[in-house]
């Protein structure tokens, strides 16, 4: 294997292997560092179904552009220096370009990107469509490639072994090497049995995902809370954050929101690659104390999933518990919104289940006898937002409230 590249890629994902077969399209000579063996390569890639928030090919969904913009906000910054951003970026000032906000010019551009970059990964043989979502309620389109994300990693990978690009498995990206003028010129490794070794390459490329996999870096970013965490996919646990370690340690500036993170709600009991469940919005979620904590259905649940989730890790042990009862069953294909493997528990009273669930029998009778008496009347439509909500009730659901 040589030891001297144009270009090093760290990371096996969709990120990674799209640099790594780009760079081979215009004639550089490239290595991939991957922490995984091969037959595991594709870290979250491996296991995601891959949905997109596109319309077509070639558009992005209407609120593709507002919907980022409004999840990448940048906190409280001087007014004066936001204004600088409608400026070219050569002009802005030092303090700006340190600041923790997106760029409107770079999401412009990855809206701009998103079709011609659709284009060139069916050009390896992938095909996209608008396949069937399990949200049962929506507000956007979704797109996404036939076979998920896996069909991404086995297209990529396969154009890229053919076309001679290395891949260094079981080996773990661990230090930036840099120049006397700080330039990056290579990548020390550490292989499989603990040996180092350096990489030398014009350009190295950190496409090693985040921490999901690192508890000390999620204890230090989300607080102790962080330890009842769990990464959707397997291939979360090979993201100890490597990159982004090597990148402060030379100086790079943080960007990004280190404090927060993609959430799906997901049962623990279950060893199924994303193993989410969305059909909270047609019961009530109470947390280990038997109460009840958020509004269940403020909107679609597309829209609304994850900030629902992140409510949920608030809770005594990021844990939250999903009530319904026979009533389910008058919800069209609601199983697709079930995507575990594991049974419910079922009880035939409140109580009982509340034994079950080890939950405060009283305290969970009350919960539910307190929202049975707050639901108003109206139609249930359960396909769309119904408007069907609690009256005094605090928290209130909006939507299905029977």
């Amino acid at each position: 294997m040589r030891e001297t590249y144009d270009v090093i890629v760290a990371g096996c994902g969709i990120a990674g292997l799209s640099a790594a077969v780009s760079a081979m399209q215009e004639g550089a000579r490239v290595l991939v560092v991957e922490r995984a063996p091969r037959e595991e390569r594709g870290g979250n890639t491996r296991y995601t179904d891959a949905y997109m928030r596109m319309k077509s090919s070639t558009d992005v969904a209407d609120d593709f552009i507002d919907h980022l913009a409004a999840n990448s906000g940048p906190g409280y910054i001087f007014p004066d220096l936001m204004a600088e951003v409608v400026k070219p970026r050569d002009n802005w000032p030092p303090q700006l370009k340190s600041l923790n906000f997106s760029d409107p010019d770079l999401i412009q551009t990855f809206a701009d990107s998103a079709g011609p970059t659709i284009r060139w990964l069916e050009s390896f043989g992938i095909r996209f469509g608008m396949l069937p979502i399990w949200h049962l309620t929506g507000h956007t389109e979704r797109f996404a490639p036939s076979g998920g994300g896996l069909a991404l990693i086995e297209a990529l990978a396969k154009h890229a072994e053919d076309h001679h690009v290395q891949f260094a498995y079981q080996t773990c990206a661990h230090t930036l090497i840099q120049n006397g003028k700080g330039a990056v010129v290579g990548l020390r490794t550490l292989e499989a049995d603990a040996r180092s070794r350096e990489y030398k390459a014009k350009a190295v490329v950190l496409a090693c995902g985040g921490f999901e996999g690192n508890f000390e870096m999620l204890a230090r970013y989300l607080g102790p809370q962080a330890i009842y965490l769990r990464p959707l996919a397997k291939g979360g646990y090979y993201n100890k954050g490597e990159g982004i370690r090597m990148a402060l340690d030379i100086g790079a500036a943080p960007s990004g929101d280190y404090s927060n993170f993609h959430a799906s709600p997901a049962d623990p009991r279950s060893g199924k690659p994303d193993a989410a469940n969305y059909i909270f919005p047609y019961g009530i979620l109470v947390n280990r104390f038997g109460k009840r904590f958020i509004d269940e259905a403020p909107g679609p649940v597309d829209r609304t999933y994850e900030n629902i989730t992140r409510e949920i890790f608030r809770q005594p042990r990021n844990m939250a518990y999903v009530i319904l009862d026979a009533k389910l069953r008058d919800v069209p294909g609601y199983t697709r919104a079930i995507r575990t493997d594991q049974k419910p528990e079922e009880a035939s009273t409140i109580e009982d289940l509340a034994t079950r669930l080890g939950l405060p029998r009283e305290v969970l009778a009350q919960t539910v006898r307190e929202y049975n008496t707050a639901c108003g009347r109206g139609r249930f439509a359960p396909l769309e937002m119904d408007g069907l909500s609690t009256l005094g009730l605090s928290p209130p659901k909006s939507n299905f409230a029977r």
